[in-house]
């Protein structure tokens, strides 16, 4: 597996089909002015597609104007889902990150009414030139991926957060300005990748330009006057309909990124942006000059324009379902062009304002129990009722409700990939509920859920999709759909709904969540990483949980050559569904250092399953089920510490202190409830969690009696920091500025400038050994500027081409005690279970101590 972006997950192949919708969430309920906003934009047929390398890295402000305010077909391609940041809000990285940033942007993209696409291309850290970036994602694979969004979503305007050249300021930031600018062209060019012209044919955008800004170029706003490459806009519009301006949307739009701390208060008034010219035609007064953004663009279509614009006149905010005949008439007049893009995306924008005009409730949800007591289940952690395997019937129930007094009869409700077509013929009265439960059979061939960008092995720079029409993709689609048949004042339409599963939660109420298909089994194997220390066998935790009722069979370990577990395995039986035990295996390491992968399988009817089943749940997203690899790192170490008790300040998405753990440490967690001096004096270490002094607000107040501790003789190691809006800029004993400093390169060569200094020497001789392995960088965030006469620089490294970089582990004495500033990366590399990492810190945590000081 490639160093560079480490990943233990292999994923399962599951239903696959295009959408571009979300999935999962509350159902659409459009008050009357977001109808009429709908309404609205059904009449214009003008698209553009913003490009960028990043979640977050998009502008909301030009995404809103052009969706909310120019009624555009609008969407958003970030090349990568942020699979190598950072994790402000919980444990997840890499891909796992990956997918909570990915949901972050599919509800950005919900607030401000946009779409989300992304490319194969896989966030493996900091990069900081373009060619290294291009190398590493295979150019070809990626470029064919804008290519075919382009040829998908058919812009007629593109516009690229970053220019092609270092202002970008980082490598996938050039990048995604130099793919876009190549795929503008390539995109209707019938040679390029052809395979894709089975599916979609060939699109000229009209123009492409750069979104520039002060961050890109000074004196933006003197350098667009006169200048006519350059369009100046103000985008600060106010929307009397939803009552905001486009810049208060876009601050709720950013508030989605949680992941990041992207929190952002709304503003109002004048809000210019600039566009400078990039290929195509010249844009003089608007982006969408010259370009037909009407009804009239399609053959035929005038019709339906015509009749879009009377069903407009027809609204009443009090009544919509007022302009639902000739909505209806608009529907017959659109099933009667030509298949096309616009006929599709306006058949999407359609229905939903059909649907939200009848006031029209159609739901399907899970659950084996009768409709309402299903809904009255509040049932967060077990899989009874959101689940479904292979070969298992599920309950379906059914509610439909017309709100409105248009004739609405629903003739039946069928479902995707299961034989299962209920005939009603039932006339839907005014405010009347329809609710049935129904028992459906899934598939014995049914895919199982999972993100479907995980679903095969990745090299680590891009994600395997072979399927052409899951690329570009936000989201994984449901994994059952029910179509429900209507006619409508007389004419049919059909509209489509995923199968959920919902709650009533006690403290928030009404909860969503998707429903999925898992195995019959699966496993979970404690902790992702087991360090041995020494030559003793340690128990491993395997915990098996039944995804059907009366399951039964064997449970076993695969080790690495030269582990041992005793027993071999274990037999099971489990009768009810949601049901699992626990297994304990004593695993025995090898004589010698030995780092290897441990998995568990289990035999179910004469089949092996190693799926482990993970849920990511918060608030702002959709609950997200994962199958990952029933697996954990085992790691034997030769390896020495001194001291037994660390006290842990948590910083962002930290998994330190269990790593820590793992090699014999007790770790307590401190708080602002626990920063005595006396409690503070009984620790051998003090750590500080990555970013937290730009995260712990209470550490400003509390940062000098850890620096006390340290002059009484404690030593306190403080890992990363950004020097953007740190709480306290005093938070070391001497002079020191974190600058942006970082080496990407994992491999890059490690030079000892302290070579007899004890954090190299005791109780672990370090080697240049223990820098092998590492995963994603060596570090980041490296102070540039500190006192030379009191930090001893450890450590020279640099990336490629580069300069070396002295600041990546600070020694200072104070006092009787020991200040280390540190930006290595041992949040990637302890759960990794990179030993050197694991050696160095504990060189670290042992500094001053040991019989020979006399502590």
């Amino acid at each position: 597996m490639n160093a560079k972006y480490r990943s233990s997950l292999l994923f399962l192949v599951f239903f696959l089909t295009y959408h571009f919708a979300t999935f999962a969430q509350a159902p659409d309920k459009l008050s009357a002015a977001e109808i009429q906003l709908a309404l609205k934009k059904l009449n214009t047929l003008g698209s553009a597609l913003y490009i960028a390398a990043h979640p977050d890295d998009e502008n909301q402000v030009v995404i809103g104007y052009l969706s909310q305010t120019k009624l555009m077909n609008t969407g958003y391609l970030a090349l990568t889902r942020g699979d190598g940041g950072q994790n402000l809000i919980g444990p997840e990285i890499r891909e796992r990150l990956g997918v909570v940033r990915s949901q972050e942007l599919i509800q950005a993209r919900s607030v401000d009414g946009s779409k989300q696409f992304f490319s194969r291309a896989i966030d493996f850290g900091y990069s900081k030139t373009a060619d290294e970036t291009l190398a590493l994602w295979d150019k070809d694979k990626i470029l064919a991926d804008v290519v075919w969004v382009i040829r998908k979503f058919q812009p007629d305007v593109m516009i690229t957060r970053f220019p092609p050249d270092e202002r970008a300021g980082h490598g996938h930031h050039t990048t995604s300005g130099i793919l876009a600018a190549e795929a503008f062209d390539l995109a209707a060019d019938p040679q390029a990748f052809p395979e894709q012209l089975e599916y979609v044919d060939v699109w000229q955008p009209t123009r492409l330009v750069f979104n520039e800004s002060s961050w890109m170029t000074e004196d933006i706003e003197k350098t667009s006057v006169g200048n006519d490459s350059i369009l100046s806009l103000d985008l600060g519009v106010y929307n009397p309909l939803l009552g905001k301006s486009v810049t208060e949307i876009a601050a709720e739009s950013r508030s989605k990124h949680q992941s990041q701390g992207f929190g952002a208060t709304g503003s109002r008034g004048k809000n210019m942006e600039y566009f400078r010219h990039v290929k195509g035609k010249m844009a003089e007064d608007g982006l969408f000059d010259d370009i037909n953004t009407s009804w009239a663009r399609v053959e035929g279509g005038e019709k339906v324009g015509q009749l879009l614009a009377q069903a407009y006149t027809a609204f009443r905010p009090e009544n919509p379902a007022a302009a639902v005949p000739k909505l209806m008439e608009a529907s017959e007049a659109l099933n009667k062009l030509k298949d096309g893009y616009w006929k599709k995306v306006k058949r999407e924008e359609l229905d939903r304002v059909i649907r939200a005009s009848l006031g029209l409730y159609l739901e399907v949800r899970s659950g084996t129990n009768a409709l309402s007591r299903s809904f009255r289940s509040n049932n967060r952690s077990g899989i009874a009722e959101y689940s479904a395997t292979p070969g298992d019937s599920v309950v379906l129930n059914v509610e439909v409700i017309n709100r409105s007094a248009v004739p609405v009869q629903l003739k039946s409700v069928t479902f995707t990939s299961i034989d299962k077509d209920t005939t009603i013929n039932t006339i839907l009265d005014n405010n009347r509920a329809l609710t049935y439960s129904t028992e459906v059979l899934i598939p014995q061939d049914m895919p199982y859920s999972g993100p479907y960008w995980l679903r095969e092995p990745h090299d680590g720079f891009s994600f395997t999709v072979d399927d052409q029409q899951l690329i570009g993709m936000d989201d994984t689609p449901p994994a059952i759909e029910a179509i429900f048949n209507l006619t409508i004042d007389g004419k049919p339409l059909d509209i489509t709904t995923p199968v959920i599963y919902k709650y009533n939660d006690a403290r928030i109420g009404e909860t969503y969540r998707p429903f999925v298909i898992t195995p019959p089994v699966f496993l979970e194997v404690e902790g992702d990483v087991h360090v041995f220390a020494e030559q003793e066998a340690k128990p491993i935790r395997v915990s098996i949980k039944a995804g059907k009722s009366d399951v039964s069979g064997t449970v076993s370990l695969q080790l690495p050559a030269g582990w041992s577990s005793d027993p071999l395995s274990y037999d099971y039986a489990i009768t009810q569904k949601g049901q699992e035990k626990e297994f304990v295996f004593n695993v025995l390491p090898p004589a010698g250092q030995s780092v290897g992968e441990i998995k568990a399988v289990a035999e179910q009817n004469g089949q092996a399953y190693d799926q482990s089943m993970l849920t990511i749940a918060y608030e702002h997203i959709p609950t997200q089920t994962l199958f990952p690899t029933a697996s954990a790192q085992l790691v034997k170490l030769d390896i020495r510490k001194e001291g037994e008790t660390i006290g842990y300040i948590m910083g962002a998405g930290d998994e330190v202190p269990e790593a820590l753990e793992q090699i014999g440490y007790q770790v307590v967690t401190l708080g602002s409830h626990n920063m005595s001096m006396d409690q503070l004096s009984s620790f051998d270490a003090i750590m500080i969690g990555i970013r937290a002094y730009n995260t712990v607000d209470w550490l400003r107040y509390h940062n000098e009696k850890l620096l006390q501790y340290v002059e009484n003789g404690g030593t306190l190691i403080t890992q990363y920091n950004t020097g953007h809006m740190l709480l306290t800029q005093n938070f070391a004993p001497y002079e020191l500025k974190i600058s942006r400093d970082r080496v990407a390169d994992e491999t890059a060569e490690v030079r000892f400038l302290q070579k007899d200094h004890p954090i190299l020497n005791t109780p672990n001789k370090i080697s240049k050994q223990d820098f092998e392995h590492w995963v994603q960088e060596r570090g980041l965030y490296f102070p540039d500027e500190w006192d030379k006469e009191q930090f001893k620089a450890i450590l020279s490294i640099n990336d490629p081409g580069e300069g070396p970089k002295e600041g990546a582990l600070l020694v200072a004495k104070y006092g009787k005690g020991y200040y280390i500033y540190s930006g290595l990366s041992f949040f990637r590399e302890l759960p990794a279970g990179v030993p050197g990492a694991y050696r160095l810190l504990t060189n670290m945590i042992s500094i001053g101590k040991g019989p020979e000081t006399g502590r």
